[in-house]
């Protein structure tokens, strides 16, 4: 596992955040920094970065839900149990009549 806080820079406080908004949202919307961590009582409260990387990481983690799924019905497959693309086909057209 990646470490939250990998650098000091990446640290901020509260008052830090309160105080700089702009500059640390324009950092991350330039590329300049890729995240920061927000500490509350000297402990990761919150993390900011940029929409691009918040939306990979979206992606990324759908991408591994599909996989898994696609890894647990390719072990459970029965192949006495499973049906032709037509018949599945004829099925699906009963229900939208």
């Amino acid at each position: 596992m990646t470490a939250i806080l990998e650098r000091a820079d990446q640290a901020l406080s509260i008052t830090e955040v309160s105080r700089s908004t702009k500059e640390i949202v324009d950092k991350l919307v330039a590329g300049e920094q890729d995240h920061y961590v927000v500490m509350r009582n000297n402990a990761p409260a919150a993390i900011l970065m940029n929409i691009d990387t918040y939306e990979s990481l979206l992606d990324e983690l759908e991408d591994l839900r599909i996989e898994s799924v696609a890894r647990t019905r390719l072990q459970t497959f029965d192949k006495e149990k499973a049906i032709s693309h037509e018949e599945m086909l004829k099925m699906f057209e009963k229900d939208s009549h």
